[in-house]
């Protein structure tokens, strides 16, 4: 089995452990009568970026938006189990949608900056939108703390009300990053965040996840092996075999799944040998 270099070239840092506990129990999901996931559990620990690999149709995706309540705004989406937040199930009644996704954050596969916003008004955006409160002679602060967490600010300092659709791919990434920041979440969840980006870009939104792991649990989903292996401390491997629904293989720290497998399966996934 050739051994993979984890984490070849990043910034030595020695993390805090920062962010929350998440936690999924038996969780099962389906689009109507067709059932996409099958009693996946997994705890993705604060302080610790969690990789969801597995080939493409295996329910990664579903997961992820099921950890910010996003699975239930599809009209025939339904699901079971559990997920809790520091021990708090996030789908309890009485809780309130916004007081989730105000503590997990979302990143998309496509950077989706408002681009007729000046880059300023992007990091800001989420805050009406969950209903946080800064006052205005704060904002600015606000402003370059996200931007310098998502790696951003050097790049865009001097250019603050230009518009966020201005900037390139890459920094739009990052421009999102900072967006979900400013709202000050527990988690970053994190959908292929890197497919549409050119290699440059990739490097430094990974090196961005390597440090925001300091103070946020992420969690990310990637079909590049080489980046899974990069960026997490953890990973878990998804399949949906024969049209049966996703479920989780094999889960546990990334040098372990990368190096010594339990499942042949995985083995042979993270190998390139099917997916």
């Amino acid at each position: 089995m050739t051994q993979l270099d984890l984490n070849p070239a990043l910034p030595d840092v020695n993390p805090l452990p920062g962010g929350s506990t998440l936690s999924a129990h038996d969780v099962s999901a389906w689009f109507g009568n067709h059932k996409v996931l099958e009693r996946v559990s997994l705890t993705m620990a604060a302080g610790e970026v969690t990789a969801l690999i597995g080939p493409s149709g295996c329910g990664k995706s579903t997961f992820l938006r099921i950890l910010n309540r996003m699975h239930e705004l599809v009209p025939s989406a339904s699901l079971a189990g559990e997920v809790r937040l520091d021990g708090a199930d996030i789908y309890a009644s009485g809780r309130r949608i916004t007081d989730t996704r105000k503590r997990i954050g979302m990143v998309f596969q496509k950077p989706n900056p408002f681009p007729a916003m000046t880059i300023e008004e992007n990091v800001t955006a989420g805050l009406k939108l969950t209903g946080t409160r800064v006052a205005r002679r704060d904002r600015a602060a606000l402003v370059e703390e996200c931007l310098t967490r998502a790696g951003l600010w050097n790049e865009v300092k001097d250019r603050l009300r230009q518009p966020g659709g201005a900037l390139s791919g890459g920094q739009q990434q990052r421009l999102c990053i900072a967006r979900s920041l400013a709202v000050r979440p527990d988690v970053l969840l994190m959908d292929e965040p890197c497919s549409a980006l050119d290699p440059t870009s990739t490097r430094r939104v990974e090196e961005t996840i390597h440090h925001l792991r300091e103070e946020v649990t992420v969690v990310i989903v990637t079909h590049n092996m080489q980046q899974a292996a990069r960026v997490s401390q953890q990973c878990a491997f998804f399949l949906a075999e024969q049209g049966t629904p996703g479920q989780i293989v094999e889960a546990g720290p990334t040098e372990v799944i990368f190096n010594n497998p339990v499942d042949p399966r995985t083995n042979d996934y993270v190998n390139g040998r099917f997916g």
